[in-house]
Order: structure tokens, then sequence, then C-alpha cells
């Protein structure tokens, strides 16, 4: 469908760098970062705002590289909505029909029928400042949906909204995706990206570290930089020592005169190893299961979340664990507590370091720009 190729732009300081994605129809990509590593630089390129110093865009076989913004079937959602504080929400969802000159007849019927599935037709005779914050990105998202673009690109969408109307947004978005709408939705928030994507593009500094699924993302990081930014707190830095040539998974892993079993066919050398804290079990006496590394601690802390209850235990270094409720009763956990962390070998993840201090699977240690460095836009009626 749209082919995002080697597309490349420098703002300033900023340089965003080589981007290629290739978006297939009905797909809802969320390009993933923190802030001002280019995220809405790359939709403006998108949608023509901005365009690129070398790259190109393929829509179904058409070079649109060039392409007048009026003339690209997309439709770009701001952060902040950007609605006409002078129109009613009727005339601010009709507005892209009636730059495209449709007839009267056909623009009401548009409205109503986009107003009805968002679920604001009680809404359309009001004006944007009486809008909660979750109403008007409701008719921001109409105004560009009643035009039917191809693509819907949607900037940070959820960020400005609290905590159930952002809850109600994602429903609304599933429900548009699975119609059939291809969206690219860019964010810095991992958790929406999980619960939305069928596809995650991650960046950092102004260029694309990782591609794939949520599940790949999230379970299988390629970089120090990836598993910090999706929320991996168990990163530990050490030597590896491999199985040797004998075709054996099991290696040895040593960070501050610890070692522990991991699964790994990296050779020897230094690097990091990455550990889920919901693959970390806790119990009172060692299991001596085979494939379980099982290490002697002291509970440090103890943090409830809406994932369950975080347990921090020191055990030479501080590991990560989250248990369930139901755990800290059973075993009676409490802070200054011997407890035993156990993980399977297979649950670890080694990433090597190169010789100079460069991580060989993925982008160097972060260095983020500030968004004040983007060029600014006015946007108009």
């Amino acid at each position: 469908m749209l082919s995002i190729d080697d597309i490349s732009l420098r703002l300033g300081d900023f340089f965003l760098s080589n981007i290629s994605i290739d978006v297939e129809k009905g797909e809802y990509i969320v390009i993933l970062g923190m802030s001002g590593v280019g995220k809405t630089v790359l939709l403006e390129i998108l949608s023509g705002i901005l365009h690129s110093e070398q790259g190109r865009l393929i829509l179904d076989d058409k070079d649109i590289t060039r392409e007048k913004i009026q003339r690209r079937p997309f439709g770009l959602v701001y952060q902040d909505q950007a609605l006409f504080p002078h129109l009613s929400v009727r005339r601010n969802v009709e507005y892209g029909l009636r730059c495209q000159k449709k007839p009267a007849s056909e623009i009401k019927k548009r409205v109503n029928h986009i107003a009805a599935e968002l679920g604001i037709q009680h809404l359309l005779q009001r004006h944007p400042s009486s809008l909660s914050g979750g109403e008007a990105q409701r008719v921001a998202l109409g105004r560009v949906l009643v035009t039917d673009p191809r693509i819907l690109l949607l900037d940070e969408p959820l960020s400005a909204l609290d905590t159930q109307a952002r809850s109600n947004m994602r429903r609304l978005l599933k429900n548009i995706h699975r119609r059939g709408q291809t969206i690219i939705h860019v964010t810095h928030d991992y958790e929406e990206a999980i619960s939305l994507a069928s596809r995650i593009v991650l960046m950092e500094n102004g260029t694309i570290i990782q591609t794939g699924s949520p599940d790949e993302i999230f379970r299988h990081p390629k970089s120090q930089f990836v598993a910090r930014f999706v929320g991996i707190r168990n990163f530990f830095q050490g030597q590896l020592i491999s199985a040797g040539e004998d075709g054996q998974r099991t290696a040895t892993f040593t960070t501050d005169g610890i070692a522990f079993s991991i699964s790994s066919k990296c050779e020897s050398g230094p690097g990091f190893c990455m550990l889920r804290s919901e693959d970390v079990t806790l119990s009172s006496k060692p299991d001596r299961t085979d494939g379980l590394n099982k290490l002697p601690g002291t509970i440090t802390d103890i943090i409830p979340s809406s994932l369950g209850v975080e347990v921090i235990v020191d055990i030479g270094f501080e590991v990560s664990a989250m248990v369930t409720r139901k755990t800290i009763r059973r075993l009676d956990l409490d802070i200054g507590n011997q407890v035993f962390v156990g993980f399977k070998e297979n649950a670890a993840r080694f990433i090597s370091m190169a010789a100079d201090g460069t991580i060989s699977a993925g982008a160097p240690i972060p260095v983020f720009f500030s968004a004040g460095n983007r060029r600014q836009f006015t946007r108009t009626a």
C-alpha cells in the first residue's frame, strides 16, 4: 500500500535519518519513541506539511513524494486537536468535505453518519470551547474520518486525556481499525502501543532501531535502550562465559561477583543480560528444578502497581520481580525478609557488546533532541 523508502530530513540540529517502513492495507502501526525523536516530523512528511530531502513515498505504485498536501489521501489528527474555535462541531466536521466541494446533501449525510459512529451527535451544535478533552478528540477524529482517508495519521492522540477518556478512545480506535482503516499512530506510551498496534516501529535519535509485533518488541528487545524504554527493569552489565563448541545453549553470566545460567549461543565476552520482571519468581526455599536459577536475597522494597506488586530483592545487585497480591500474602513477604529469586535459563536474554563498548544488536546509548529544535508551523483554517 504505502512504501516509506529511505526518508531523511534535517531541521536545525535534528536529523531524521533513513526511515523505511512498508505499510500494508489494514495495518495499525504504532511509531513509538521518546519526545523529540522525530515521530511527528515523520507524520508531517507523510501528510505533506514537510518534504524530505531524500527518499520516496510510494502509494499503490505511485510516487507521491512531492504531491501537494491537498492531494494526499491521508488524514492527520494532532495531539491538540486543532479544532476551529469559531466554528460549531458540525461545521468543524464538515470542513474537509466543504474544501472538497461536496454537495450539501452528501455533506449532511456523511457528517450525520460519522457523528453516529463516534457518538458525537449530541455535540454537533456546540463549540469546541465547551467540549471535554475526550469529546474534542472525537470531533477531531470525525473531521478527518468523514473525508474517508486511505491512511489515518494520529499524533499522540491519547496523551492529553484523563484515564477514563483514554480508555474510551482506545476502544474507539480499535473499532475504527477493525472496520479496515489503516492507521499510523505515534506515541511515547508503550502500554498504548501494546494495546493498539499490529506492528510497532521503535525510533530513537531520528532513526528506526527495531520493528516487529508487540510481542517481538517487548519480549525480545534488541538493545539496551529498547529494553529500558519498554520497562524492562532487570538489565545487568557483565560477562558471558559460553558453553564452548559442544552445541549446548547453556552459558554462564557473571555480574557483580554473582553467576547464573542463561540460554545463549553467543560467544564469550562482555554484554548485557536482561530479564523481565514477570519472568522472576520468589520462594521461601530453593528449588532444584533443572534449568532454574535460584539465588538468595533480601527484600528491599515492595511497590504496588496496576499489574500486581513489584518486589525488589538485593541478591548482590537489585532484581525486580512482578508478583500477584496472592503471592505476597501466601509467602508473607515483607521488607527485610530473606527469599530466593528464581528464573528459567531461557527467560534471560543476552546482548553482546563489541570491543569498543557499543552494543552489537541495536542502537547506541540514547542522546535525546529537544522538540524545540523542530521548525514551527502554523495550521490555519
